[in-house]
């Protein structure tokens, strides 16, 4: 697929994974569009790439579809990748053996799998009404902890394990509207959520990695996306990003 003369809507971009795609997509000749939380530097970033901010939730069904129709306005949306996330720890038992904070459980579960199938409604509304038979992409994050999650993972585990469950149902529904499904499943990636580890621990993550022993980069995983979208023939696929690491119990 062609991508010059496109528009492409990145959530999450203003940071990690999704900084990484919107840069590259723009690179490339793609509008961008970021959508991400009021409080990100998204605006400072849409100006540096040539693109456009839409500040908002991708919870919000309102501003999902704000955002996919003020990508399409610059150019006709061919192009969505799903990037907004979080990944805070959520055990079934606390400390003293208490039952786990349902609110936590659900926040996580809303932002990664309701926040993406949000966006991929509402983008593939205004997708659908393009012209020609080939309309575009959709590409979803997922994790390698939808596969073999850690202890204290189970609300991100079932929230990225869900991003990767619905993929094919999405890409069959979506093929007669000539709009193309993947997911990628990124493993331990150098984004701002280990930025905050010691560089010692990051290194020891990184070693666990078979090869590279390392950790990911946020340009591989554009880089993937940028793949995905040259290549038609891929679809309704999740793809592991991972170095070929399997995640311990903990």
């Amino acid at each position: 697929m062609q991508i010059q003369g496109t528009s492409a809507l990145v959530t999450g971009g203003a940071s990690g994974l999704g900084l990484a795609t919107a840069r590259a997509l723009a690179a490339s000749g793609t509008q961008v569009a970021i959508l991400d939380l009021p409080s990100s530097p998204g605006a400072d970033i849409a100006a540096e790439i040539g693109g456009t901010f839409i500040a908002g939730d991708v919870t919000n069904a309102e501003d999902a579809g704000a955002a996919a129709t003020a990508a399409n306005a610059a150019a006709p949306l061919r192009i969505v990748v799903n990037c907004a996330g979080i990944a805070p720890p959520a055990k079934v038992l606390d400390r003293d053996g208490n039952p786990a904070d349902l609110a936590a459980f659900e926040r996580i579960v809303r932002i990664n799998l309701i926040g993406t199938f949000n966006v991929v409604s509402q983008a593939a509304a205004v997708m659908a009404r393009g012209e020609g038979p080939d309309r575009g992409v959709i590409i979803n994050t997922a994790s390698v902890a939808a596969f073999d999650g850690q202890i204290g993972q189970p609300a991100y585990s079932a929230s990225k394990g869900g991003v990767h469950a619905m993929t094919l149902p999405i890409a069959r529904e979506l093929a007669r509207h000539g709009i193309r499904v993947c997911t990628i499943a990124p493993g331990i990636m150098e984004t701002p959520m280990l930025a905050g580890l010691p560089e010692a621990a990051q290194e020891s993550l990184g070693q666990q990695v078979p090869y590279p022993a390392r950790l990911g980069l946020p340009a591989e995983y554009a880089a993937l996306v940028e793949s995905i979208i040259a290549n038609d023939y891929l679809n309704g696929e999740t793809i592991r990003l991972d170095g070929a690491i399997r995640m311990a119990p903990k």
